[in-house]
C-alpha cells in the first residue's frame, strides 16, 4: 500500500453505510484534490474541515467564514453533504434538534483519521516551528517585564491556597531526605546513553549548592576519589539544552528541548518526590493528579450531556509557563524552591546556526518537572479566575465544592461554563494563548484527554499514526498498523479492516488472536506476543504445543535489542543503589546493554495467540 488513499474508498463505503447516505461523489472529490495537493489534502485540509465541523457543532450552525476552499449548496459545504445534512439543516446550516450522531462520528473520522500521521515536514515548515519556538520565549520575557504587581500577588496568594500543604510536604521531604534521582532511558544534551549516563562527570555549580555531587554521583565515601574527574561548572559554562524537533504531523513538528544528563538525573527525583505527595494531598488528588486521563474524560462526557462543563485547550501550553510564575508558586518552600531552581537548565541551543537563547520559560517539554509545574500554574490561573467572576475571596470550602467541576491534564483543562470567560481572560493575563479551535463550551461537543462526546455520547474517532508499510522492515510502521486495524474493528469498519489485512497479509502471517478490554489503557489489547488481528470468532490453532499443550498459531514476534553499554566499578553499584522496588532488574544482561532499542526486527515463529 503506497499511501492512505487506498483506504478512502472502503472507509466512506463504511462510514455511508452507517448513515444510510451515498458517498461516491466525496470520493471522487477527495481522490481529485489529492491528485492537485498532494498527501496535504488529507493531512492538513480535511483536519481543518474537521476542525471547523467541531466548531460549528460547539456553536450551533455553520459561519460563512468556515470550511474555506469547499463549495457549498445552500449553507453547508457540498463534500460530505450526505453526512452533514443529518446533523444541520441545508438551508439555514443552523444545527437540527436531534442531530445524528452516526453522522457526527461520520464526518469527524473522514477528516480527521489521517491528521496524527508521523510524518517529516518540510524545511520550511521546520523553520517556521523554531522561529515560533524563539517568539514564544520572547513573548513570555515580554509578559514578565509588564506583568503586575498585583495580578502576581494575586496569583501568588490562590497559588498559597490550593499549594501550601502540598509543596510544604515536598519542601520537608527535601530539605530533611534530598531525592531519590533516577537516570531515564532517553537522550541527554550531553549525548551519554544507556549506562554511561551513570559514569557522569558534569556537574554544575547550582546544582553543587543543594545536591553536592559526592553524594549523588557515587554510592558512598568510599568512593570519594572517583569524583576528582568530576566537572563543576559555573553558571556561565553550563551546557544549554538542545532544542530539537520530531515529526509530529505533516503541517508540524514536534519540538523538544534534550536535557543535560545531571539536570534530568535529578529532575527526576523531584518529580517523582512530588508525584507521591500528590496522590496524598487532598486538593492535588482532585485537581491535577495526572498520573491517569480518565477523571478529565469522565468530566468531558458529564459536560456534553449536561452542558455545564468546559473544555479548554492551550497553545504552546508549556512554552509559555514562566519562569516567574513557577517561583512564585514555591517562594515560601525555601528546600524546594532552591531544588526546582538548581535544577533549571537556563539556556537553550536552537537547531543548525540558531545559536543559544537565554531562557525565560520554566522548562520546555522534555524537563521531568515541566508536566507537574504548568498543571499547578494552569489550576492556580483557573481558581483566580473563578475569584474574578465571584468577587471575593476563595476559602477552602469553595475550592472543594469544585471538586469534580474543575480539572488539569497538562493543557486539557476542565472548568464550569460559568467561569469560562473570566477563566480565559486570567489565562490570556498571565500571557496564555486559548486554542479556540479546540475549546468547547456553547454546544453540547467536548474533547479532553483523547475522547470526545456529543450529548453524552461516545464520538471518539481513531487515527492513523504513520504511513502503512509495503515490507517487514518497516516494524514500527507494521505495529501502528496493525494496531490502528485493531481499533478499527471494534468500532465496526469492516470493509476498511478487509482492505487493511489483504495489505498486511501480504507481508506478515497474520493470524487470529485473542484479545481484551484493557480499562487503564482504554482500549483493547492482546496478551499474545504475535503481532494479530482481533476478529469476533474464536483463534483458530494450527498446531498443538506437545509439551505445553497449548494451541500455537503462525506470526511474526517483534524483538528489539538494547545497544550495548557496558557498565561497573561503582557505576554498577550506583546503579543497584538507585533501582526502585525489591524486584530483580528485568534485564540479566542489563550491565552490558541499556537505553532505548536503535532498532527493531520481527521474526516468524509458533507462539500461542493467548
Amino acid at each position: 500500500m503506497k499511501s492512505p488513499t487506498e483506504l478512502l474508498q472502503p472507509l466512506l463505503e463504511d462510514l455511508g453505510s452507517r448513515c444510510g447516505t451515498s458517498t461516491t461523489q466525496d470520493l471522487k472529490t477527495v481522490l481529485g484534490r489529492i491528485e492537485h495537493e498532494g498527501l496535504s489534502f488529507l493531512t492538513i485540509t480535511l483536519a481543518n474541515f474537521g476542525r471547523d465541523f467541531e466548531k460549528s457543532l460547539d456553536q450551533g450552525s455553520v459561519t460563512l467564514d468556515q470550511f474555506p476552499g469547499f463549495a457549498r449548496t445552500g449553507g453547508l459545504p457540498r463534500f460530505l453533504g450526505g453526512f452533514l445534512e443529518c446533523v444541520f439543516d441545508r438551508k439555514s446550516a443552523r444545527l437540527l434538534d436531534y442531530p445524528s450522531i452516526d453522522a457526527i462520528f461520520a464526518v469527524r473520522q473522514f477528516t480527521l483519521m489521517f491528521s496524527k500521521i508521523a510524518l517529516p515536514c518540510t524545511e520550511t515548515r521546520t523553520r517556521k516551528a523554531i522561529s515560533g519556538y524563539v517568539q514564544t520565549e520572547q513573548d513570555v520575557r515580554l509578559h514578565d517585564a509588564n506583568a503586575s504587581s498585583h495580578d502576581l500577588a494575586d496569583f501568588a496568594r490562590v497559588g498559597r491556597l490550593l499549594w501550601s500543604r502540598l509543596l510544604t510536604r515536598v519542601d520537608v521531604r527535601i530539605h530533611t531526605n534530598g531525592v531519590l534521582p533516577k537516570h531515564g532511558p532517553g537522550a541527554t544534551a550531553d549525548r551519554l546513553r544507556g549506562n554511561s549516563k551513570y559514569d557522569c562527570q558534569l556537574w554544575t555549580s547550582r546544582l553543587e549548592s543543594e545536591f553536592p555531587h559526592w553524594e549523588y554521583l557515587i554510592p558512598n565515601a568510599r568512593f570519594l576519589d572517583r569524583t576528582e574527574e568530576v566537572s563543576i561548572l559555573p553558571p556561565g559554562e553550563e551546557m544549554a539544552v538542545r532544542v530539537i524537533t520530531v515529526p509530529k504531523t505533516l503541517k508540524t513538528p514536534r519540538i523538544i528541548a534534550v536535557e543535560p544528563t545531571a539536570m534530568q538525573y535529578m529532575q527526576q527525583g523531584i518529580l517523582e518526590t512530588m508525584v507521591e505527595e500528590i496522590a496524598r494531598d487532598d486538593f492535588a488528588r482532585n485537581l491535577v493528579m495526572f498520573e491517569r486521563q480518565e477523571p478529565n474524560q469522565v468530566l468531558a462526557k458529564e459536560g456534553s450531556l449536561t452542558g455545564a462543563l468546559a473544555t479548554l485547550d492551550l497553545s504552546e501550553a508549556s512554552d509559555r509557563v514562566s519562569n516567574q510564575h513557577v517561583r512564585a508558586l514555591v517562594a515560601n518552600h525555601r528546600a524546594l524552591r532552591n531544588a526546582v531552581d538548581a535544577t533549571r537548565s537556563r539556556k537553550a541551543e536552537l537547531p543548525g546556526d540558531g545559536g543559544v537563547i537565554r531562557l525565560a520559560k520554566f522548562a520546555s517539554m522534555g524537563s521531568a518537572l515541566c508536566f507537574p509545574f504548568e498543571a499547578l500554574v494552569f489550576t492556580t490561573i483557573i481558581f483566580l479566575g473563578i475569584e474574578r467572576e465571584l468577587n471575593r475571596v476563595l476559602t477552602r470550602e469553595d475550592v472543594r465544592s469544585l471538586f469534580g467541576k474543575v480539572r488539569v491534564y497538562g493543557d486539557d483543562i476542565i472548568v464550569p461554563v460559568e467561569y469560562v470567560q473570566s477563566v480565559i481572560r486570567e489565562l490570556e493575563t498571565f500571557g496564555f494563548r486559548v486554542n479556540v479551535h479546540k475549546s468547547f463550551w456553547t454546544g453540547k461537543f467536548r474533547e479532553s484527554c483523547g475522547k470526545d462526546y456529543y450529548a453524552g455520547h461516545d464520538v471518539s474517532i481513531v487515527k492513523m499514526r504513520s504511513m502503512i508499510p509495503e515490507t517487514r522492515q518497516h516494524v514500527e510502521q507494521l505495529e501502528s498498523t496493525v494496531s490502528f486495524r485493531n481499533h478499527l474493528f471494534h468500532k465496526g469498519f469492516l470493509k476498511t479492516v478487509d482492505a487493511l489485512d489483504k495489505f498486511i497479509g501480504n507481508v506478515i502471517p497474520f493470524p487470529i488472536v485473542d484479545h481484551y478490554f484493557c480499562k487503564e489503557a482504554g482500549a483493547y489489547v492482546s496478551s499474545s506476543t504475535v503481532l494479530g488481528r482481533h476478529d469476533y470468532g474464536p483463534c483458530q490453532a494450527e498446531r498443538h504445543d506437545s509439551h505445553l499443550h497449548r494451541p500455537l498459531v503462525k506470526g511474526v514476534v517483534v524483538t528489539s535489542q538494547l545497544p550495548i553499554s557496558r557498565l561497573d566499578d561503582y557505576g554498577a553499584l550506583m546503579k543497584w543503589f538507585l533501582k526502585r522496588g525489591d524486584k530483580p532488574f528485568e534485564e540479566s544482561d542489563h550491565l552490558q546493554r541499556a537505553g532505548r532499542p536503535v532498532s527493531a526486527r520481527i521474526k516468524t515463529r509458533w507462539a500461542s495467540p493467548f
